[in-house]
């Protein structure tokens, strides 16, 4: 069974793209800790195994160098868009089960603090983030 991240890749769930290449993807976190929290995630996570997978360390090598190197440049134009002293990247993985990074505009510490309440921008809140963001690719 396909999981969100899949549906959203394959354009059976809307969502607020950032970035996009015959490898990665990446979109708003729709419930975001800080305005402009974007998930980047291997369009076909293959593991070690040829399947997918919902652990990033069991991610063939190739695929994962080169999900850090698409999530580096989607960092840089977050940080272009978004105020903050650095851009901070997170591998939870236990809310969807398909690899994924979280990148999120920081300041400090805290506002990695997932127990934090999280944002509910609107829907054209998220689209103008997006449009901003993508702007600076």
């Amino acid at each position: 069974m396909p999981t969100i991240f899949t549906r959203i890749v394959n354009g059976e769930i809307p969502c607020h793209k950032i970035a996009e290449d015959e490898n990665y993807f990446a979109f708003l976190d729709i419930n975001p800790l800080k305005e402009g929290h974007t998930l980047v995630v291997p369009k076909k996570p293959a593991g070690r195994s040829g399947g997918e997978t919902d652990y990033i360390f069991d991610l063939d090598d190739q695929t994962l160098s080169g999900m850090m190197t698409f999530s580096k440049r989607v960092a840089a134009a977050i940080k272009k868009t978004i105020p903050c002293n650095r851009i901070g990247i997170t591998v939870i993985g236990l809310e969807v089960p398909h690899a994924h990074i979280h990148l999120i505009p920081i300041n400090s510490l805290h506002d990695m603090d997932f127990t934090r309440p999280k944002l509910k921008p609107s829907k054209e809140e998220l689209e103008k983030t997006a449009e901003e963001i993508r702007g600076n690719l």
